[in-house]
């Protein structure tokens, strides 16, 4: 149900913000609009307002939306279609959309992607300003033989920079290592291993995985740090099924399903590999060893069926406070960072989709409908920030997509336009109706990849 309701709430913000852009730019160019629809197919709920009289519709296929305006073109071809069409005077006329300068038309249709960038500057503000909170970029296991162990990165060691711009947090390092490993080069990373003079080493990405479901770190061969956790219990959730087995806070696990656990990342796997399955498991609770047993409970995540108990870790929060660091911006600071990460986010998205139609990376990168709403639910579940930086997320995606220049989509109406001032009148309705097939086919396919890959993550995992 959260994810459901996450989904929701995600598509019905970033359809509203994207067609309300087209909405008030048309108004301020002086364009009639007939029709603001959120969703497809039957209207659900429709309310008429403004002087305009213009129709607000909320439909109930919620993947998508659209503005309709005045338009002397659509309406002949809704006549050709044999439906009943209003009658308008030639004043009224004045307003349709087709009779506007280009320069104004080209502003009502970059207005829809552009509200959905601005969107995602607005969350990104909000988010720097009210300070950020990240994990120091420590280096934990290096795999054997991988590219981090290739480059003489070491367990433990901080990152202090790559290629020169200096890192605080694992997210920036992640960050900076995937748009790198896009364009193949090799980088420079600054480490320091305990109090020792830095280092400098080359990373290369030769032989990288195409795979994008993999994590960037994991391609590389390397972790981030995790201190060494008791497999103390912190807290038990009301009606879970370590509450159920007589559980409690405190409690230290000192075997579990036979194998005996010194710290929580061993204790972890194991419930979540057993699903539905009774667990026997030593505890020692005030000096007094006990015996009990849990049948995790079966939950999917990411298309897997994983087992969960409802318990969580007893955590020592100085040795958080240790790997943590909180860094606070002014306004401006936030404002201009946000700008920076909308912009480097749609760029990184437009090589992702450069490097895709080269054949250089897997199509699995591409998600439709079930994609969004398990990251959606899933974000929702670790609060309300997490969750808001996935919907400017895939608003920058939504804005990014709309600027391709393919027809149907906003960027294909703006490669019209463009069209229009170079030979001096607008494209036919021949070429356009061409385009329209062609842009419904390409759009056909990619939804059919996003839908396969889709199910292929809901029955694989």
């Amino acid at each position: 149900m959260l994810t459901l309701l996450a989904f929701i709430v995600t598509i019905s913000i970033l359809v509203t913000i994207h067609e309300y852009g087209h909405y008030q730019v048309a108004r301020w160019c002086g364009v009639r609009v007939l029709r603001f629809s959120l969703g497809f197919g039957k209207p659900l709920w429709r309310r008429i307002f403004g002087k305009d009289q213009t129709e607000f519709v909320v439909a109930a296929i919620p993947l998508g939306g659209y503005v309709k305006m005045l338009d002397e073109g659509e309406l002949r071809a809704e006549q050709e279609k044999g439906e009943s069409v209003p009658v308008y005077t030639e004043s009224e006329f004045a307003r349709a959309f087709n009779r506007q300068v280009v320069w104004k038309r080209m502003l009502i249709v970059l207005a829809g992607p552009l509200a959905n960038l601005l969107l995602a500057v607005l969350i990104y503000s909000f988010l720097f300003f009210q300070g950020t909170t990240g994990v120091k970029p420590i280096i934990g296991e290096v795999v054997a033989n991988s590219m981090a162990d290739k480059a003489q990165l070491a367990q433990g060691a901080l990152i202090l920079a790559v290629d020169g711009k200096p890192i605080t947090t694992w997210s920036e390092a992640r960050w900076m290592l995937l748009e790198s490993s896009l364009d193949g080069d090799p980088v420079k990373i600054e480490t320091r291993l305990g109090g020792s003079e830095r280092h400098v080493h080359t990373l290369s990405f030769e032989g990288l995985s195409e795979d994008p479901e993999i994590d960037v770190l994991t391609k590389l061969g390397m972790t981030a740090y995790q201190p060494k956790i008791s497999p103390v219990i912190g807290q038990v959730l009301p009606g879970s099924p370590a509450e159920k087995s007589g559980l409690l806070p405190d409690d230290r696990l000192l075997t579990v399903d036979g194998l005996a656990v010194a710290h929580w990342d061993e204790v972890v796997p194991i419930f979540q590999s057993q699903p539905g399955k009774t667990i026997r498991v030593e505890i020692m609770r005030h000096q007094k060893k006990l015996k009990l047993t849990i049948t995790p409970e079966s939950v999917e995540e990411s298309g897997k069926k994983v087992g969960k108990i409802g318990a969580a870790v007893k955590t020592d929060q100085s040795v958080l406070d240790r790997l943590l660091v909180k860094t606070y911006y002014s306004p401006w600071q936030s404002v201009g960072m946000a700008i920076q990460k909308t912009w480097d986010t749609s760029v990184f998205s437009l090589k992702m989709l450069k490097y895709m139609l080269l054949g250089e990376m897997s199509l699995k990168g591409i998600g439709g409908p079930v994609t969004i709403a398990s990251y959606a639910g899933q974000s929702a579940q670790l609060g309300i920030n997490v969750f808001l930086s996935y919907l400017a997320l895939v608003s920058i995606s939504i804005g990014v997509l709309n600027l391709l220049p393919i027809p149907v989509l906003d960027g294909g109406h703006l490669l019209y336009h463009m069209a229009e001032i170079i030979k001096g009148s607008p494209v036919s309705e021949a070429t356009m109706l061409i385009g329209q097939k062609i842009g419904m086919g390409l759009l056909g396919v990619m939804m059919m990849i996003a839908i396969f890959n889709d199910l292929n993550r809901l029955f694989t995992g």
